[in-house]
């Protein structure tokens, strides 16, 4: 057990200083990879902190925004090891939703990627309070605002090396807020989650407990989000781990084979689609049908203790890198069979459950107890109740522990509306299974409610509809009549283009509304869908691929 994040460092420094903490392609030289040990990473975040010191502003709530990189990383652990406040923002924001997550979160220095070069003489003018801008691409400093991350670094190096001890010695309360995440800002009306040290740390300490992660991971997921900053990253420093950072979500499959991972952090839609290209590959060599069968042998014979997989399903295995041996899924609904297929080649699919203002996982299955029809077990440092259970047996989810949040952000009333007696609740319907795992069946504000008075999750309808080859995307909506009446289901889907040419189907209406009432003919005669749409264009979707509804 640890007790903060600089002793996670510090731990991993006396245990693994010279082994690689990082991996990552030159921003100059995309083919040359650069290597970071754990010493020469926290040695730089103490450079990084001892300048924020000699500025004056360690104390201070710290923002940046830009895309996965080392430095981003370095940024993250050093203000999480000093006195102030790190605030991640959404890369994907525009200027307004960027400035007024700035202004909100009361933020005095701002490090940015080149990306967002562009933008700062605006920020400057509409974010007063930022009283440091700098640039993480940076060569040169431009003023006494404006500065080059290498040069800050150069100024914390020259102060460490001559005795400044005043960052590196810093202690702070693990109850006060720590780290500052918007799940929202897009609009006038941000939403800031306010988490602690201990918060974090109790992620770290208890989720390691329940899932463990390989010694090099692939890191693919948007470090402003939690799951990666905290369950990813956080976790796999204390593990020791190497961690390679992913350049581009286009470059994913390249990336595992270029670095070789034994673990890789995915949210459904990711998973969703490496299966997806696995079957459509299967199919396209004409080994699909093998495929099908080879599988139900292979778990037959693994009764009887004998497991081939790594021979029988190589070629997947090559595919995504040779080494691939655990795959940690969370952040939305995944269909229980993408989860079983990959467990049944011999790559462990852990599914999990979390939500940001839970810091942010609250459960997730284990190696040797793994349902994937459920989202795990819940993390020993908290504990879950039900409330307003309706015929179904379903509950809202409320959470209560040390990983829940401690409000939002100068938002009283938001917070006393889903935080009581320190039980959080998450909006999100669910139960426990005799075996006491947690099942998610959907969120409260997509709940879909019939005239006939049926309650309806459309996660579920759209786990079965997401079964059909060339569905790419889909949402299941409620159809209303002139009173307002939710009357019945609609299916709107975008199909994948190349796959339905494979079809060469001459009416793919025709066919789409056959196969949708193939694969939901298990459901309920209320759940069947009456009308289908097909989108032209993909669906809007958030920074972690979850469709904007």
């Amino acid at each position: 057990m640890i007790n903060s994040i600089k002793e996670l460092l510090e731990v991993a420094g006396n245990e693994a200083g010279n082994k690689t903490a990082f991996e990552f392609k030159n921003e100059n030289n995309k083919d040359k990879i650069v290597k970071v040990t754990y010493n020469e990473f926290i040695r730089e975040t103490n450079e990084i902190g001892t300048a924020l010191a000699k500025y004056n502003v360690h104390n201070k709530h710290i923002a940046i925004i830009g895309e996965n990189s080392y430095k981003w990383l370095v940024v993250y652990l050093t203000v999480l090891k000093s006195t102030g406040v790190f605030v991640p923002i959404d890369k994907e924001l525009p200027l307004d939703g960027i400035i007024n997550i700035l202004n909100h979160s009361e933020s005095e220095v701002l490090f940015y990627s080149e990306k967002y070069e562009k933008w700062i003489d605006e920020i400057k003018t509409k974010a007063p309070n930022i009283k440091y801008f700098i640039g993480l691409n940076k060569k040169e400093n431009v003023d006494e605002k404006t500065l080059a991350y290498d040069k800050f670094r150069e100024i914390g190096s020259k102060e460490l090396d001559s005795g400044n001890s005043e960052y590196v010695n810093l202690k702070d309360d693990p109850n006060k807020m720590k780290l500052l995440v918007y799940t929202s800002g897009t609009t006038g009306d941000p939403k800031g989650v306010m988490l602690t040290e201990h918060n974090l740390i109790s992620i770290v300490n208890y989720g390691l407990q329940v899932a463990e992660v390989g010694d090099i991971c692939l890191s693919v997921l948007p470090y402003h989000h939690t799951y990666e900053a905290i369950a990813g990253i956080l976790v796999e420093l204390h593990s020791h781990s190497c961690i390679c950072i992913n350049d581009s979500l286009k470059n994913v499959v390249k990336n595992l084979n270029l670095y070789k991972p034994s673990s890789i952090y995915l949210v459904p839609a990711f998973a969703e689609v490496f299966y997806k290209n696995i079957w459509s590959t299967a199919q396209r060599t004409g080994k699909d049908k093998a495929l099908k069968k080879i599988i139900p042998l292979s778990n037959k014979l693994r009764k009887i203790g004998i497991d081939l997989r790594k021979i029988l399903f190589k070629s997947i295995h090559q595919a995504l890198g040779g080494n691939l041996k655990i795959i940690i899924c969370g952040g939305a609904p995944l269909r229980p069979e993408i989860g079983d297929f990959f467990n049944d080649i011999g790559i462990t699919f852990l599914n999990g459950y979390g939500i940001t203002e839970c810091s942010p996982l609250v459960s997730v299955n284990r190696r040797k107890f793994n349902d994937s029809k459920t989202v795990g077990v819940i993390l020993p440092c908290c504990e879950v109740k039900f409330e307003n259970v309706n015929d179904d047996g379903d509950g809202e989810i409320c959470v209560k522990g040390d990983i829940v949040m401690m409000g939002y952000y100068k938002e009283k009333e938001k917070t006393d509306r889903v935080l009581k007696d320190g039980w959080f609740n998450t909006e999100d319907y669910g139960h426990l299974t005799e075996s006491g795992q947690l099942v998610i069946n959907g969120r409260k504000k997509n709940l879909i409610v019939l005239d006939n008075g049926k309650n309806i999750y459309p996660e579920e309808i759209e786990s079965y509809i997401s079964q059909i080859p060339y569905v790419q995307e889909v949402i299941v909506k409620a159809k209303k009549n002139e009173i307002g009446q939710e009357t019945a289901l609609i299916a709107e889907v975008f199909l994948n283009k190349e796959r339905v040419d494979e079809l060469n189907e001459p009416d793919i209406q025709k066919r789409l509304k056959s196969d949708i009432r193939d694969v939901c003919k298990g459901l309920a005669v209320y759940k069947k869908i009456s009308e289908i749409e097909i989108r032209k264009e993909e669906f809007v979707k958030t920074t972690t691929n979850k469709i904007k509804r």
